[in-house]
């Protein structure tokens, strides 16, 4: 009984945590850098949002607004009704699918080969294709190949093949694979699969963080992408979306932003609220993926860290 009576008056152990003096202080300055930071990033795209909605008379006046003096969206009416704006959006599209399954496809068959450490000289073809992402051929050479040599001028191969493959994804692919278990491969050849039933079927279901967070790079990349088509586009209904709100943005042309509706011609519009507009179409789609893989994102960038 006495030994049972001091066991239970014994202290328990104090689990917790204790923190420094200076901890609080230095939370709270995060915090503020933060906030700050998180300003900085939104502030631009309000000031664009409430322009977009914001009536001709008043969109030029300077000073921040919250919300617009006299809203109305005779900018978008009027976007929604130029001649190249949907075809922008399509071409964007069909340029984002294709060079989609385009990188995906060369990453993954360049860095799954290049994590097995029993490929043949596999530390050569390693070095070939990290040097590529110091060393280039450069603007010119590059425009002399694919337009003159490949002729592949004025399609949207021009636009996708120079840019298909990005080395950093290779990488960071190719970690991943060699973190995932050996063991799974060897149970998968025990039981008749051969390589290519092992990439389909075991390596790719276990490798949707790094390949949604490749696919996130390639989608943004190909969405934001200009220069390209600027190069080796000259049909304009080939023009992508960027290309087309660049020339509403910067030159103010005519035939970018002339309507095929005739109400919409006649709505109350300026440059600003049209740059406006044009902006937030661009912006607005793109930021509708990143929910969907954000849950990925953190995941595949740790797990594709360098390892050695």
């Amino acid at each position: 009984m006495t030994a049972i009576a001091k066991k239970e008056k014994a202290p328990k152990a104090n689990n917790r945590i204790y923190e420094s003096k200076g901890e609080p202080i230095f939370q709270a300055v995060l915090v503020i850098i933060f906030i700050l930071m998180s300003i900085t990033f939104i502030y631009p795209y309000l000031h664009v949002l409430v322009n977009s909605f914001e009536d001709p008379d008043f969109a030029s006046a300077s000073g921040f607004r919250f919300f617009p003096t006299k809203p109305t969206a005779d900018a978008y009416i009027h976007m929604f009704n130029t001649d190249y704006l949907w075809s922008g959006y399509w071409n964007t599209i069909k340029v984002c699918f294709l060079g989609w399954a385009l990188s995906i496809s060369g990453v993954v068959l360049a860095a799954y080969p290049l994590s097995k450490k029993d490929l043949p000289m596999r530390g050569l073809f390693t070095f070939i294709i990290v040097t590529t992402m110091f060393v280039s051929g450069g603007m010119i050479p590059t425009f002399l190949l694919v337009n003159n040599t490949l002729k592949l001028g004025n399609t949207y191969w021009a636009i996708l093949l120079p840019s298909c493959i990005s080395v950093s994804h290779v990488v960071i692919a190719r970690n991943f694979f060699m973190g995932l278990p050996a063991e799974l491969e060897e149970a998968a050849t025990i039981d008749g699969a051969n390589s290519w039933q092992i990439l389909w079927k075991v390596m790719l279901p276990l490798s949707t963080p790094v390949l949604a967070t490749i696919s996130l790079w390639v989608v943004v990349s190909n969405w934001n992408a200009y220069f390209n088509c600027l190069l080796y586009i000259t049909d304009s209904s080939k023009y992508v979306l960027q290309v087309v709100l660049r020339r509403i943005i910067l030159t103010d042309s005519a035939e970018m932003t002339r309507a095929d509706d005739t109400i919409a011609s006649t709505l109350n519009t300026d440059t600003t609220t049209l740059r406006a507009a044009s902006i937030m179409l661009a912006t607005v789609p793109i930021l509708c993926v990143y929910p969907f893989v954000q849950k990925h994102f953190a995941k595949g960038m740790l797990m594709g860290s360098l390892k050695g």
